[in-house]
């Protein structure tokens, strides 16, 4: 986070320092031609990796602990979150321990501004996920994917000592 908090505050013409400071983040070395439009959050950076030619917009946040692949020439609109980190879902498990899935973003995708993609998912190559969506399952490739969803999927058991 010290690293994200340095890289939101560069001049932004400052393209060297910018790529500099993506590199020590991410642990890797970034490709020269993908970029991440400040201001940027994440987790750690170590578990995110960008393909060549792919962009991230202003105001994003990867929550990348389960690790996050976003493939060549895909662009990420303002404001997308993606998120590799849960708590289990039984009240007696939930502060125990937080859950880790991997978010892997095939080749030329995008997605819309202010997007939510939830643990474990993949969208596949050449795909569309629309602005808002809340994306919770698997993206098959060239699919358009809108829209928030809502489904109940199973009631849960109170906790007996709240």
């Amino acid at each position: 986070m010290d690293l994200t908090s340095r890289l939101n505050v560069l001049p932004f013409g400052d393209v060297d320092a910018r790529q500099a400071l993506l590199e020590e983040l991410f642990g890797a070395a970034a490709p020269g031609t993908a970029f991440v439009h400040p201001p940027f959050y994440c987790t750690s950076g170590v578990g995110t990796r960008l393909g060549e030619g792919s962009s991230v917009g202003q105001a994003c946040s990867f929550l990348d602990l389960g690790g996050i692949t976003i493939g060549e020439r895909t662009m990420i609109s303002p404001k997308v979150t993606l998120i590799t980190e849960g708590h289990p879902i039984e009240p007696v498990d939930r502060y125990a321990f937080i859950t880790v899935a991997p978010i892997v973003i095939e080749a030329r995708v995008w997605i819309g501004a202010a997007a939510t993609i939830l643990p474990g998912v993949t969208v596949g190559h050449d795909s569309v996920v629309g602005a808002g969506a809340v994306i919770t399952k698997d993206v098959p490739p060239l699919t358009v994917m809108t829209g928030p969803g809502h489904t109940v999927r199973r009631h849960l058991e109170p906790l007996s000592n709240l």
